[in-house]
């Protein structure tokens, strides 16, 4: 990269920050002296890459191998790549400044469906081709991985690779396996054929697809007989025995979050029917408290936050919850280290935890219940009730809350109008509960936030069937919540429509709809997650070039028809997804995992002996 040039462009852009590296934490091995280099490569702004856990564990597992290097990219802002394509800067790594096409291995990881208009762009910046039917040896091997990976068929034709499931072991051996064929002759396609043998690996060149006249698929078959029918996903059995780095990079700049994280569990037994993560990160497994602390003081240590964060889907369903929090209170107290937790569970439980490991940090309280009516709970498998919220609201308020934001839905299944306004109900009942105390109790400026998104069916889950709303019926439940919520106290926020609905096109689609995301970047779609950028003008446009009709594209599933990653195995078996989805209609309850096991395809399972949590 020309230096000067470099520095000269850094002088026009928002947060410079951004794009010049050397952070604490962060490695510079000697590029052109390893065996294979590796650049991690996040579609989305600096601020919320460097937020992502799963970026911070292969960036120090990957540079803690002799011969590997793992460096980081980054999309750039609009300002920065206005000056960048004008200077005719190709995308680079932050580190030893490399352009992206220099490298062995380019990794996506794969967060949100709405960034892959970024992935194009920033292949674009790096002087890629976009078609991996267009590129040979000497460009990088283009691979993604991450929970949107689960359903690959809709970016296949740009991806060489595609890891499913956890990346901690199969990165490395995929690197390896690089290694070996470098070392030989690197031949692209004798490499993709040994690749495809390692578990967790979908190599999409290898299949083909069949369409009928309403593009749906017809048939999903392999091409070359040493390519396997089905792809196992990879999980780690064991946490205590996996790599979790004793450092994290500490950024020059305010980030989304600016925290020590503490991964404690994968996985999750609540069974919210709308949950993908909740399916795809099964078995349920946990680290143990003393590994925790032992790590706990490692990333104190080297990073200097005065912040620790207990990552899981559901931390207080960490079994040793109790024991964990009161071991880290005890250690940090002195030097005022704080513990935070993520995600919470509507119970006085909860409540106590966090008042313990939080010293009552009044900065107010976010739960989810995410429907208005209990019938609506029932339906997606949301194991609370109205009095689990109203208990818990006043529990909160008695000991000092006054500020609480509410998560809802609206588009769920078997939804009515009635049903949507059961979530005024439930927000006027507990602004309700506030005020109906005693007078001496009533402390604070009370304010309710009430935030609904729109709900968006997901590959494996039980709702990977069902035909999500249309825009218009979205809206028609979001303007019937705006003109019934008239209290000044309650706030109503709400998510695009638009957007949302792209999401669940791109979500669940197959590979023709590869032709409709590339279109709309070629029309200018960036950072479409962000409300400032997103066109949805330019998105229709793209669907009508290409010739697609939005009813077939969100449409209700039949159940014996092949889904676009049908091939893909993450131990869920289909029926117990078509169980649920009936039991659903019926707004019939499965209870927590931990509790009984419901027999849901996972072999060796052991969630529901982990000791259940307590109140």
């Amino acid at each position: 990269m020309r230096k000067y040039e470099f520095e000269k462009i850094l002088k026009n852009v928002e947060k410079p920050g951004r794009y010049i590296g050397g952070e604490l934490n962060s490695t510079e091995k000697d590029f052109h002296a390893q065996d294979v280099t590796f650049c991690f490569a996040f579609p989305d702004l600096y601020e919320v890459g460097m937020s992502h856990l799963g970026m911070h564990i292969l960036y120090q597992l990957i540079n803690s191998v002799d011969g590997f290097i793992c460096e980081r990219a980054f999309a750039p802002w609009p300002d920065m790549e206005k000056e960048m394509r004008k200077a005719d800067i190709k995308l680079y790594s932050l580190e030893n400044k490399i352009e992206l096409n220099k490298f062995d291995i380019l990794g996506f990881t794969l967060q949100y469906e709405m960034s892959y208009t970024n992935i194009l762009n920033m292949l674009d910046l790096a002087g890629i081709e976009l078609f991996s039917k267009n590129r040979n040896e000497n460009n990088p091997l283009i691979i993604a991985g991450g929970p949107c990976a689960y359903n690959p068929e809709v970016i296949a034709d740009f991806i060489d690779i595609f890891i499913l499931g956890e990346g901690e072991e199969v990165n490395l051996e995929l690197m390896k396996l690089y290694r070996q064929h470098k070392s030989r002759g690197y031949n692209k396609f004798e490499f993709l054929k040994a690749a495809s043998q390692i578990e967790g690996i979908y190599i999409p060149q290898f299949y083909e697809v069949e369409y009928d006249e309403l593009d749906r698929i017809k048939s999903f078959q392999p091409k070359y007989s040493f390519a396997p029918r089905t792809i196992k996903k990879r999980y780690i059995k064991d946490l205590d025995k996996l790599y979790y780095p004793d450092k994290m990079i500490v950024p020059f700049i305010e980030t989304v979050h600016d925290r020590a994280v503490l991964e404690i569990f994968r996985g999750c037994t609540q069974g919210c029917r709308f949950c993908q993560a909740g399916m795809i990160y099964r078995p349920i497994r946990e680290k143990s408290v003393n590994l925790l602390i032992s790590q706990s003081e490692k990333l104190i240590d080297s990073t200097g936050y005065q912040d620790i964060s207990l990552s899981s889907l559901s931390s207080c369903d960490y079994s040793s919850i109790g024991s964990l929090a009161e071991s880290l209170i005890d250690k940090y107290d002195d030097s005022k280290i704080g513990v935070s937790l993520p995600s919470l569970r509507l119970d006085t439980f909860s409540l106590d935890l966090l008042k313990k490991i939080e010293k009552v940090r009044k900065s107010g309280l976010t739960f989810a219940p995410e429907a208005g009516t209990q019938r609506m709970r029932n339906v997606i498998n949301k194991n609370i009730t109205q009095d689990n919220l109203f208990q818990t609201a006043k529990n909160a308020f008695d000991r000092g809350w006054s500020r609480l934001k509410l998560y809802f839905m609206v588009g769920l299944p078997t939804e009515t109008i009635d049903d949507v306004y059961g979530i005024k109900d439930l927000a006027y009942e507990v602004k309700r509960i506030f005020f109906d105390r005693p007078k001496d109790m009533i402390k604070g400026n009370f304010t309710l936030t009430v935030s609904t998104s729109c709900f968006v069916p997901k590959p494996f889950t039980p709702y990977q069937w069902y035909k999500q709303n249309s825009i218009e019926e979205f809206y028609e439940k979001i303007y019937a919540l705006k003109n019934i919520i008239k209290d000044p106290k309650i706030k109503y926020q709400y998510h695009d429509p638009e957007l949302s609905f792209m999401e669940g096109i791109i979500g669940r689609g197959n590979r023709k709809v590869s032709k409709i995301i590339y279109r709309a970047w070629k029309n200018g779609a960036i950072f479409d997650g962000w409300s400032d950028f997103f066109d949805y003008d330019i998105w229709k446009e793209a669907i009508e070039i290409e010739g697609f009709k939005i009813e077939n594209l969100n449409r209700q599933m039949e159940f014996d028809e092949i889904l676009p990653w049908d091939f893909i195995d993450i131990g869920v078996k289909k029926s117990y997804l078509i169980e649920e989805y009936k039991k659903s209609i019926m707004a019939e309850n499965t209870k927590d995992c931990r509790f009984k096991c419901h027999q849901c395809g996972i072999e060796n399972c052991e969630m529901w002996r982990v000791h259940p949590w307590k109140k």
